[in-house]
């Protein structure tokens, strides 16, 4: 045990977010509930701490918080490496895998170049478990579905539509989602395609996901699709989503085309998908927290790349239109150890700091009330040479996380930035739930109506905190300050 502590102690090590114990991570993947289990399965690297030859990794979990790193599930093969894919619990038995009873179905991409040529090759490809996850399978008759005229042809994700009595698939197709339906997951039709004229285009589309959220007195259906690095955009990777109707063969966004709409503000939130499922039809969700911008070369050892903390994803209306919100898990309350509360408000002033408060892993919870041109909010894992600065200009209607003196930062020039994105609060009041890891910043916004994710770097000693304001009046209301356990 003495052994296992030691090994996730080391300088940045996140305590409360999911890493691999050593080596090379990149997107989530296979995510599945089932028997009590929430399966995490993701892209692995287990010979170097650089993207390499594909694997899946896993991890298993029973509240989304703790978790049992387990045997590296899919290998590379004579089809070629293990890219991204989806994991559903084929409770009919439609694939035949299973004598008539329940099993888990793995879906994903096998890649590889066309015999000959150094042309990138992506199929489809089946994997089934007969113990609950632990051992895997790969169907015989790999690959499922190829398309020769598309180069980047991959991360399909596949769930039961229930009102047409068919599996699902939306698979990434170079700049569009393509949707294919199939009766057994082994045979797939091409259904439709969206993207064309529809939101961001800048890099590939990558990782998609299609699901239903109830709305109020109605249900819609929401589309995630992630977008790759580019070197004329300053944000790197990032995801948005669409909302609109899905009638089991075509997606339609309600959003005007131009329009989109950022899942996270931050720049360290990827390729991220929901666990199929869930019980409840509760939508979970994590991704990536990294941005293929600099992955390869953030300094951490001997593990790279972390997950974000897991989210519900539920459909709240904001000014007349229905927005995705994200709630960190509430299972993450274990965790906490209360360290401050505030007794009455305050006004904030230029600089204050909260004396006596130190850490490097903490949940803080806050309420402000603001003038209309005032700038305040919090400053995290501080120093004399080092903080990371959340905050909001109410003057912009911004909330902003500036790590620009955030610690290490020599490894790219694109990472020492101020990023934001646009929240209104018509009350003029503001919520902040923030949660601050060994190398990372996490903040939900008015109950998750804002997300932004940041890596961050610093020095194990810069652990305190300050407040601040600047241009007007800002009133705390409340603050909590809990100390996050280690989950290792």
């Amino acid at each position: 045990m003495e052994a296992k502590m030691q090994h996730y102690k080391e300088k940045y090590r996140p305590q409360f977010h999911f890493t691999p114990k050593e080596k090379w991570m990149n997107d989530p993947n296979g995510m599945v509930f089932y028997k009590g289990e929430y399966h995490l399965f993701y892209q692995y690297h287990p010979f170097g701490t650089k993207w390499g030859p594909m694997h899946w990794g896993h991890a298993i979990s029973r509240d989304l918080v703790h978790w049992e790193h387990q045997n590296i599930a899919l290998a590379p093969d004579e089809h070629g490496m293990i890219f991204s894919g989806s994991a559903v619990v084929d409770w009919n038995d439609t694939s035949g895998f299973f004598n008539g009873k329940p099993g888990l179905v793995a879906v994903f991409t096998h890649a590889d170049t066309y015999p000959g040529t150094d042309r990138p090759r992506q199929r489809q490809s089946l994997a089934y478990s007969l113990d609950e996850g632990r051992t895997w399978i790969k169907y015989k008759e790999n690959p499922v579905l190829a398309d020769e005229e598309i180069t980047d042809f991959r991360d399909p994700k596949v769930f039961w539509h229930h009102d047409t009595g068919r599996w699902i698939m939306v698979l990434a197709a170079g700049q569009s989602i393509h949707i294919y339906s199939s009766p057994n997951l082994k045979d797939w039709s091409f259904e439709s395609a969206f993207g064309e004229g529809e939101g961001a285009h800048y890099g590939v589309w990558e990782c998609p996901d299609l699901f239903e959220l109830e709305a109020g007195d109605e249900k819609k259906w929401v589309m995630l699709v992630s977008l790759g690095d580019h070197p004329d955009v300053a944000y790197g990777s990032r995801t948005q989503y669409f909302i609109g109707e899905f009638d089991g063969k075509v997606f339609v966004s309600e959003a005007d085309g131009a329009d989109v709409r950022w899942l996270d503000e931050g720049k360290d939130n990827y390729a991220g998908v929901s666990w199929s499922d869930v019980e409840s039809n509760r939508r979970i969700y994590m991704g990536w927290m990294s941005n293929w911008r600099y992955a390869n070369d953030i300094p951490t050892k001997p593990w790279r790349s972390s997950m974000t903390l897991p989210r519900e994803l539920v459909l709240e209306r904001v000014c007349g239109e229905y927005k995705l919100f994200q709630k960190p898990i509430a299972s993450l309350e274990g965790l906490r150890e209360e360290l401050f509360s505030l007794q009455d408000s305050l006004h904030v002033p230029a600089e204050y700091p909260l004396a006596g408060i130190h850490g490097a892993s903490l949940e803080i919870v806050a309420e402000f009330e603001y003038e209309d041109h005032a700038e305040f909010g919090l400053k995290v894992r501080k120093s004399a040479e080092e903080e990371t600065v959340i905050g909001y200009d109410a003057g912009r209607q911004e909330l902003f996380i500036d790590r620009s003196r955030s610690g290490e930062s020599d490894f790219s020039s694109s990472f020492a930035s101020r990023d934001a994105g646009r929240i209104v609060s018509g009350d003029n009041r503001l919520k902040l739930q923030l949660f601050v890891d060994a190398s990372s910043v996490e903040v939900f916004a008015n109950n998750g109506e804002l997300a932004m994710t940041s890596l961050i770097f610093p020095d194990p000693g810069s652990d305190t905190l300050e407040l601040y304001s600047a241009g007007g009046k800002a009133v705390l209301l409340s603050l909590k300050i809990y100390t996050v356990n280690s989950i290792w």
